[in-house]
């Protein structure tokens, strides 16, 4: 019995330090082949983020509707809200208001400017036509004053809360933000427009001059403008809308000033005044439109006053209407310069392809890319718009557009984050038409693939056509070649794009420049690639699949030291432990066999 368990002891001994020589021997030999292997750790373990505290009762509380919660229930749903009485109550006014991105700002300007124009329109009106009369008096007072009070909450509670930028930083300070509008210009013009002139209704009457400095406040009207193009996604509508309210306007102001003039010169009084039948403003503004834009067919002034006046109105019609046309021709060309560089580009091509009378099948492709590209992306290059961005607002760009694609890629993960950022910047989209070789078998890969829209096809088999996967948006191919070497760049499969595809591509010499400064990284990756290269080269069977796995698999081979213990042993003639472990490993030789 202690002879069994002195050899069964000294069986196991044997076996951990056989176990222990071969571990050993591999970890040196893979030492040997790649240097930069140091531990066996693919990545450094970042510390688990800290738990929430449960609570003292065990168990977390789970969310309970008390009894002052409303619900509103729409078809099939229960919703949860807050009565808009209690939304009011608990709403505080913001300290401080961002001019460039506060929407509710924008919002407010919309009152402002729609008070401005209030004054703009209609102070000419009723001070030319009949139209403000004592018994709507009170009418055209109360919307006076209901403007004069935005203009006052203007002064009062947003124009002191706008933040500002001094010495680079942005001051939100109460007193600091205060001053800086006393001292501006803008609160002069505020000023200006709110002097109560109203007073000399006592003396004068109603007169609507009066209110003229209501029309000062032109800046807010400016400020809107430029708020609301930069929110806007199609900025050019609203310049070719406000561009039309323009000639409009200078189109009101006329009609109002030929009815002053008829006026003054008496109604009806000669054949170039206005004879006082049918709606007077519609028809002063049809005589305004005509001398403007200089359309003729006009009677002619008789009175010296009438001469100047059309004198005076051609003059101004010709500048105002050649100012309109070119401002208008500036803003459609504004919006269509985009569409304008992309014709240019296409006939520069075609001209380039006639000239060196490439076949029509390839003119085709090159007339279908450029269409696509344009219709998909909007533009020929996405780099020539992201160039003129500082260096952290194109890494922002490109975290939003390609993060989730990039941070799901296998070869990628565990490696060093901002070695990730640097690569989304060196991406670059590429369009490939349908049947379009993305690469080739045997060609070497000096790039990786990832698939932001459309699909496409891996051909293999005999003939090489043989579709052996369909790969969709988010899937990568030829990662392993940005960091095989040796030969293992080169493609082992077609790639065939099905349909319209659009591809990220990272280059391999833009990889290398920024594993330069991620030596970690760059193991892992290597240590990636190696184990990928291994996986796919496993021995295959005549049908191209793996082999079976043995249902006995073959005992490894008795290491050199052991042999050379149980050697001696022999030649002593031993008949212990060792000698009964020697007949044991005889046997197994002789099953195997």
């Amino acid at each position: 019995r202690i002879g069994s368990a002195t050899s069964l002891s000294v069986n196991t001994r044997l076996q951990e330090l056989v176990k222990l020589f071969k571990e050993r021997t591999e970890k040196v030999k893979e030492k040997l082949i790649d240097p930069d292997v140091s531990s066996d750790d693919e990545s450094p373990v970042t510390s688990p983020a800290a738990a929430p505290v449960p609570p003292p009762g065990g168990a977390v509380e789970q969310d309970k509707p008390s009894g002052d919660d409303h619900y509103c229930e729409m078809l099939c749903c229960t919703f949860k809200y807050q009565p808009w009485m209690d939304r009011l109550k608990s709403y505080q006014f913001p300290s401080s208001i961002d001019p460039l991105t506060n929407l509710m700002y924008v919002l407010w300007l919309f009152f402002v400017v729609m008070a401005w124009n209030w004054n703009c329109w209609l102070i000419p009106v009723r001070w030319a036509f009949p139209y403000q009369t004592p018994a709507n008096i009170h009418c055209w007072l109360l919307v006076d004053y209901l403007c004069d009070l935005i203009y006052l909450l203007d002064i009062l509670v947003f124009q002191t809360r706008l933040q500002f930028v001094q010495g680079g930083d942005i001051i939100t300070d109460k007193k600091a933000m205060k001053e800086n509008y006393l001292q501006s210009q803008r609160f002069k013009m505020d000023v200006i427009c709110l002097l109560p002139l109203d007073f000399f209704y006592f003396k004068v009457g109603v007169n609507p001059l009066l209110r003229f400095p209501r029309c000062l406040k032109y800046m807010a009207f400016f400020e809107f403008n430029n708020r609301l193009e930069a929110i806007l996604t199609k900025a050019y509508i609203y310049r070719v809308i406000r561009t039309t309210a323009y000639l409009l306007y200078s189109l009101h102001v006329n009609s109002c000033l030929y009815y002053w003039a008829s006026a003054y010169e008496g109604l009806g009084s000669t054949t170039w005044v206005y004879d006082g039948e049918g709606n007077s403003y519609i028809r002063c503004y049809y005589w305004a439109v005509k001398t403007l834009i200089t359309i003729g067919g006009l009677p002619d002034p008789k009175t010296l006053f009438e001469i100047v006046f059309q004198l005076l109105n051609y003059f101004t019609g010709v500048f105002a209407f050649s100012v309109m046309i070119g401002q208008m021709r500036d803003v459609v060309g504004a919006a269509t310069a985009g569409q304008t560089y992309y014709r240019s580009c296409m006939d520069s091509t075609i001209k380039y392809m006639n000239f060196y009378k490439i076949p029509k099948t390839v003119q085709n492709r090159v007339k279908t890319w450029y269409e696509y590209t344009w219709h998909s992306q909007g533009m020929l290059d996405e780099s020539e718009l992201l160039v003129q961005l500082p260096d952290k607002m194109r890494l922002d760009i490109a975290i939003d557009v390609n993060y989730n694609i990039v941070s799901k890629v296998a070869l990628f993960q565990g490696c060093d984050r901002q070695m990730i950022f640097d690569m989304l910047k060196r991406l670059r989209s590429v369009v490939y038409l349908p049947n379009d070789y993305v690469c080739k078998k045997g060609e070497i890969g000096r790039e990786m693939y990832i698939i932001q829209a459309g699909q496409v096809q891996v051909l293999g088999g005999p003939d090489g056509k043989s579709v052996l996967v369909t790969l969709k948006a988010g899937s990568v191919f030829g990662e392993i070649s940005l960091l095989a070497a040796g030969g293992g760049n080169r493609r082992t499969a077609n790639v065939v794009a099905h349909g319209f595809a659009n591809l990220f591509i990272l280059e391999k010499k833009d990889l290398n420049e920024i594993l330069v400064h991620y030596p970690e990284s760059q193991k892992l990756l290597r240590k990636k690639a190696k184990k990928m290269l291994k996986s796919n080269n496993k021995p295959k069977d005549e049908k191209g699949g793996p082999v079976d796995p043995l249902i006995i698999p073959p005992k490894a081979d008795t290491p050199k030291l052991f042999k050379a213990a149980l050697a001696a042993t022999g030649r002593k003639g031993g008949k212990g432990a060792l000698a009964q472990l020697r007949w044991r490993l005889k046997e197994l030789k002789a099953m195997q066999a």
